[in-house]
C-alpha cells in the first residue's frame, strides 16, 4: 500500500529523529528537515501529503516558511509543533492557513492521533473505488483494478504504482519518488522492473495515459 507522505521540519534532531522513527512505525513515510531551505526543496521534489513544522527554525521561521507555501497555492495540510504559548502565536498560525497546533513537550500518541486525523479527514473521506473511464475503476483501499467489473490482474507493485499516479494526477513524479514508494528498504530499485510494471498498466488503461518524461520520471495523465 502506499504509504502518506510527511514533512517534518524541526531542527532539533534528537527531536526530530524521535518522531520520524515513531510516525514511520505508524505506517508512515518522513521526510526530515532542519532548516526552511531544506525544507522548501523536500517540498519541490516530494509528494506531500502532510507537513509538521516547528516555529523557530533557521533561515526562515515556520510562520513565514507556511505563509509562501500558501501563497504559492499549496493546500497541504500543517500542523505547527512549537514551544510558543501565547495567544497571539496560536491565531498567526491559523491565520497563515496551519490546520492544527501541538504545543511541547507533547506526548507521541497525541501528535499520532493529530495526523491521524487530519491524514483521514483529506484521504479518508473519498470514495473507495475511483472511476478511471472506459469502464476501469481502482479501488484505493483494497489496491485493485477493475474492468466493467471484472478484476485486473496487477502486481502489488504495479497496484501501488497506480495508486501513487491517482494521488497526483498530471505531476511529474520523479524515478526517484517513484522508487522510495515502491521498494522497502533493503531492495534494489530496478529501473527496467518499473518500466515493465509501467507497460502493463499502459496496455490497461492505455498509452497515453502514462506519459514519459525524459531522463527524470513518469506523468499520469488525465487531462
Amino acid at each position: 500500500m502506499t504509504r502518506e507522505t510527511i514533512l517534518l521540519l524541526e531542527d532539533d534532531l534528537q527531536l526530530s529523529d524521535t518522531i520520524k522513527q515513531f510516525l514511520e512505525y505508524s505506517g508512515y513515510r518522513v521526510l526530515p528537515a532542519y532548516d526552511a531551505l531544506s525544507a522548501k526543496d523536500l517540498l519541490y521534489e516530494y509528494s506531500i501529503d502532510l507537513m509538521l513544522l516547528d516555529v523557530k527554525v533557521p533561515h526562515q521561521s515556520g510562520f513565514d516558511f507556511l505563509a509562501e507555501v500558501r501563497a504559492e497555492g499549496s493546500s497541504i495540510p500543517a500542523i505547527f509543533i512549537t514551544s510558543l504559548n501565547a495567544v497571539d502565536d496560536v491565531t498567526r498560525g491559523f491565520d497563515i492557513g496551519c490546520d492544527d497546533y501541538i504545543r511541547k513537550p507533547f506526548a507521541l500518541k497525541e501528535l499520532q492521533a493529530r495526523v491521524d486525523a487530519i491524514i483521514k479527514r483529506n484521504f479518508g473521506t473519498q470514495s473507495s473505488s475511483l472511476d478511471l473511464g472506459e469502464g476501469y475503476r481502482f479501488d484505493i483501499n483494497g489496491l485493485f483494478l477493475s474492468h466493467e467489473g471484472v478484476r485486473v490482474p496487477l502486481k502489488t507493485k504495479e497496484a501501488t504504482l497506480l495508486a501513487l499516479f491517482l494521488k497526483n494526477p498530471n505531476k511529474l513524479l520523479r524515478y526517484e519518488e517513484i522508487f522510495e514508494v515502491l521498494w522497502e528498504y533493503g531492495e534494489n530499485p530496478s529501473q527496467g522492473s518499473l518500466r515493465a510494471y509501467i507497460n502493463t498498466l499502459r496496455h490497461a488503461l492505455g498509452k497515453s495515459r502514462i506519459e514519459t518524461i525524459k531522463h527524470m520520471g513518469y506523468r499520469y495523465v488525465t487531462e
